[in-house]
């Protein structure tokens, strides 16, 4: 496993993988190393990233291995038909995998979702309109949306 760190205007980010994929991305409290070597396994996921922090990127072209249950996988892949700049709520996410029922188990597994911004989670709220949970914390979860919206926004972080 390797694991590259990167600054971006919401914290840093933390991004593992190998040849397989990325298997993570996740908002992490450490310092990004100075003089970081980053493996050519990473280098093109850091390089998507920063190219959508920039407004240069509104789809990720990466090999994605995210560890999880089927179901959770099954979430996953919807979560990544969310466009770029658009929202879904929990009950039409569970109303896409085919069974209304499992709203509750579809936001735990997108409370689960181990690569963040690539696996866009941050696109899901309530069907109110609110925000709901999000790993990266809610203030984080305003700022993607709004970098996303076509709306120009204020200064959110």
């Amino acid at each position: 496993m390797e694991i590259a760190f990167i600054n971006t205007p919401v914290g840093s980010l933390k991004i593992e993988g190998s040849r397989e994929g990325i298997s993570a991305i996740v908002f992490s409290e450490e310092a990004v190393p100075k003089n970081q070597k980053i493996s050519p396994h990473l280098q093109q996921a850091v390089d998507q990233i920063q190219q959508y922090f920039s407004k240069k990127r509104t789809a990720f072209d990466l090999k994605l291995a995210p560890k999880g249950t089927e179901f959770q996988q099954k979430v996953w892949k919807e979560l990544q038909t969310i466009p770029y700049g658009k929202t879904t709520s929990y009950q039409q996410m569970a109303n896409q995998l085919g069974d209304p029922k499992v709203i509750r188990a579809a936001a735990s597994a997108n409370g689960k979702n181990p690569i963040s911004i690539l696996i866009p989670c941050h696109r899901v709220i309530g069907s109110d309109g609110s925000l709901t949970g999000y790993a990266g914390g809610l203030l984080r979860k305003k700022w993607l949306l709004a970098h996303e919206s076509p709306v120009r926004q204020g200064k959110l972080f």
